[in-house]
C-alpha cells in the first residue's frame, strides 16, 4: 500500500485553479519532493492531504485513509511542519512539546521519555526552558519539527523547513530530516531549493502553474538533457536584457554572477555569445561546457527562472 496516493486532484479558489489534476504516489519509507516557483500549487496540495482544506474534486488518500471521509484517522498518522510556526511565543520549549503530545493523546506513562528524547535528537535540552519567542530562527524550526513527531507518525510533511534559516542550521535540518528517512518514515517535501530537493528527494515532482510536468529521481531529470551541453560562463561588465535575449541557446538564464546556456547546437550559441559579448564590450573571464545539474533539468522542463523564482521567495519572506 501506498503511503500517499492521489489521483486527478484539483483545488479551485473561485475562478483560479490552484491545483490542476494532479496525480501522484508516494512510496513508503521515501522522501518525495514537490518542486516548483511560488504560486504552483505545493502549499495547497499539502493543505489538501493534512486535512487543512478540501479539494475541489479528485481523491486523495493518507496512510490508507481517505483525506475527506477518514481525516480523524489520517491526522493520527502524519506530522505536519508549516513554513510558518504553529507553537506558542509564550510557552517553554519543553511546554510547547508536552503540550502538542496531550494533544496527540501521547500516553501519560511515557509522555516525559518521548520528550526528552525528542530534545535530545535535535539537540534543544540546553533551551527547555527557554521560551519559544526567544529562539533564534533555526531553533524554532528544530523545534517544530520535534512537535510534528511528539506521536511518532508514520508520515511527515514538510513545507519548506529550511526557508530564511542560515546555512548551519538548514545543514542541521537536512541531516534531521535524512535520519529521520532512515528511519522509516515517509517524508512528504515542498521547496523551492533546487540542491535541497537534490541531497534528500528519493523522487521529485515538477510543479508548474498547478500541474505536474515531470516526476522522477534527481538522477533521471538529470539524465533527461544528456543530450543538451551546458555552457557556464563568468564575465565582467554591464549588460541589459537585450544581451540574454540575443544569446542562441534552449534556456539562457543568470544567476549569482554566473550565466548558463542550455543548447543543443553549442557552437551557434558560443558563437552568439561572442558577438554579443564583443558588441557590449562584456569581457568573458571563463567558459566550460559541464554536465548538466538539477537546476539546469528544472529550467530546461518548466521554463521557470531560478532567480526570479528566489526573488519571489525572498519577498514572500
Amino acid at each position: 500500500m501506498a503511503a500517499i496516493k492521489v489521483t486527478n486532484l484539483s483545488k479551485y479558489w473561485y475562478q483560479t485553479k490552484a491545483v490542476d489534476g494532479i496525480s501522484f504516489q508516494v512510496n513508503k519509507g521515501e522522501v518525495f519532493g514537490f518542486l516548483g516557483p511560488n504560486g504552483a500549487g505545493k502549499t495547497t496540495t499539502i493543505k489538501i492531504l493534512v486535512g487543512l482544506t478540501k479539494p475541489t474534486n479528485g481523491d486523495a488518500r493518507v496512510a490508507g485513509y481517505d483525506v475527506i471521509d477518514d481525516i480523524r484517522l489520517v491526522k493520527q498518522r502524519i506530522g505536519v511542519v508549516p513554513e510558518r510556526s504553529n507553537l506558542y511565543d509564550e510557552l517553554t520549549v519543553t511546554q510547547n512539546l508536552r503540550f502538542v503530545s496531550k494533544l496527540y493523546h501521547v500516553s501519560a506513562h511515557g509522555r516525559e521519555e518521548i520528550i526528552q528524547e525528542l530534545l535530545d535528537l535535535f539537540q534543544l535540552t540546553e533551551y527547555k526552558e527557554k521560551k519559544f519567542a526567544k529562539l533564534s530562527k533555526g531553533l524554532k524550526r528544530r523545534v517544530v519539527l520535534a512537535a510534528a513527531l511528539v506521536h511518532g507518525p508514520e508520515i511527515l510533511f514538510l513545507d519548506e523547513p529550511t526557508s530564511g534559516l542560515d546555512i548551519m542550521s538548514a545543514r542541521r535540518l537536512r541531516e534531521i530530516i535524512s535520519d529521520l528517512s532512515k528511519h522509516g518514515v515517509t517524508i512528504f517535501l515542498t521547496t523551492h531549493y533546487i540542491e535541497e530537493a537534490d541531497l534528500l528527494c528519493d523522487r521529485i515532482a515538477l510543479l508548474v502553474k498547478g500541474k505536474i510536468i515531470k516526476i522522477d529521481t534527481p538522477e533521471g531529470l538529470k539524465k533527461s538533457l544528456h543530450n543538451t551541453p551546458i555552457l557556464k560562463v563568468r564575465f565582467q561588465g554591464e549588460f541589459d536584457n537585450a544581451f540574454l535575449d540575443s544569446i542562441q541557446g534552449e534556456t539562457v538564464s543568470l544567476l549569482d554572477g554566473e550565466l548558463s546556456i542550455l543548447s543543443k547546437d553549442i557552437h551557434a550559441s558560443l558563437e552568439s555569445l561572442l558577438r554579443v559579448a564583443e558588441e557590449q564590450n562584456i569581457s568573458l573571464q571563463n567558459i566550460e561546457t559541464i554536465k548538466p545539474t538539477l537546476e539546469d533539468a528544472f529550467l530546461q522542463l518548466t521554463g521557470v527562472s531560478l532567480d526570479s523564482m528566489q526573488v519571489e521567495k525572498e519577498g514572500k519572506l
